[in-house]
This record gives structure tokens, C-alpha cells and sequence, in this order.
């Protein structure tokens, strides 16, 4: 009897320590969602009732898994690649003034909005404008892993090939 209970506490501990493993190489994968771009480009903005709106459906609509990213074409570099911000964005104009653009959006469309401290009608802020939107999973949506308000960032983190998006 005194040989058996080292052996069966050995045994206990061996299967303890099996069991609490912390490793965790269980791969997981999103079955139900992809990276999806879309583009609007050189888009007027219309007079909807007093206010200045984009809107666009989708061709499909939104798993309920993802979520929605919208950025602004803000300028291009140097070598004309587009410079994006996310938006809601709210530009100060050396007279004073504001122009905010921010946007709306349920699983089957979206709404962008332009409005400011003056009327828009006309300006450039609502004329030959381009934005850039990323259906990406949610499920990610609470990693601190990436920098949402920077577009290239997004774009690596979810290995995202924006060479041809979808326009709307």
C-alpha cells in the first residue's frame, strides 16, 4: 500500500498538470466576414431637406458581426497616393468657420453628412469629394492592436488588398 499512493499521487499530479495547459493553439478563423472596401469617388454631396447628404446601399447587407469604418479623402502625397481620415472630421477654416462631415449607417445603407457653420451650397467642401469605406469584423473591434483613425493601419491589420474596391 505504501508503494501505491506515491504512485497515484505522481499520477494525479501528472494528469493536473496535462490538463491546465496554457497553450492555446486553437486556430480560429471568421467564417461569416470579410474585409469588404467600397469607394465613392468625386461624389456631390445633395440638399436633402436642408441638409447635405451622400447615401448608398449595399449590395448585400452588413453581417451583423461587422462594423463600419469611414474615411475622407483628405489630400494626396507625394507621389499622388490618397491621404485618408476617418471621419466623423471636423475642419477649422481660418475665417472662423466649420464644416463637419460625419455619417450614419444600418446593416443594408449609409448616410454621410457635410454641414457647417455657413452654407455649404456650392464649396468645395460638398463638391468632387471621395471617401473610402471598410466593412471589417467586429469581433476585432475591441483589439487595441490597431490605430482605427489611421487607414493604413486598419488596411495591414486586416490584411485588407484595397487595390480595387468596389464602387458605389
Amino acid at each position: 500500500m505504501k508503494k501505491l499512493i506515491p504512485f497515484l499521487t505522481m499520477t494525479f499530479f501528472g494528469l493536473v498538470m496535462l490538463s491546465c495547459s496554457t497553450d492555446d493553439d486553437t486556430v480560429y478563423v471568421d467564417y461569416d466576414t470579410y474585409p469588404i472596401v467600397y469607394d465613392l469617388r468625386n461624389v456631390n454631396f445633395e440638399n436633402v431637406g436642408g441638409s447635405y447628404q451622400i447615401s448608398r446601399s449595399f449590395n448585400s447587407p452588413m453581417y451583423e458581426t461587422d462594423m463600419l469604418l469611414m474615411y475622407m479623402q483628405v489630400g494626396t502625397t507625394n507621389n499622388n497616393s490618397p491621404i485618408w481620415q476617418q471621419i466623423p472630421i471636423t475642419f477649422y477654416l481660418n475665417d472662423g468657420h466649420e464644416v463637419d462631415y460625419n455619417y450614419d449607417f444600418s446593416r443594408y445603407d449609409f448616410v454621410i453628412y457635410a454641414g457647417g457653420t455657413f452654407d455649404l451650397y456650392n464649396t468645395n467642401y460638398v463638391i468632387n469629394q471621395s471617401f473610402r469605406v471598410l466593412l471589417v469584423p467586429a469581433s476585432y473591434g475591441r483589439s487595441t492592436e490597431v490605430d482605427y483613425s489611421d487607414y493604413n493601419s486598419v488596411v495591414q491589420y486586416y490584411n485588407i488588398d484595397d487595390s480595387q474596391p468596389t464602387v458605389l
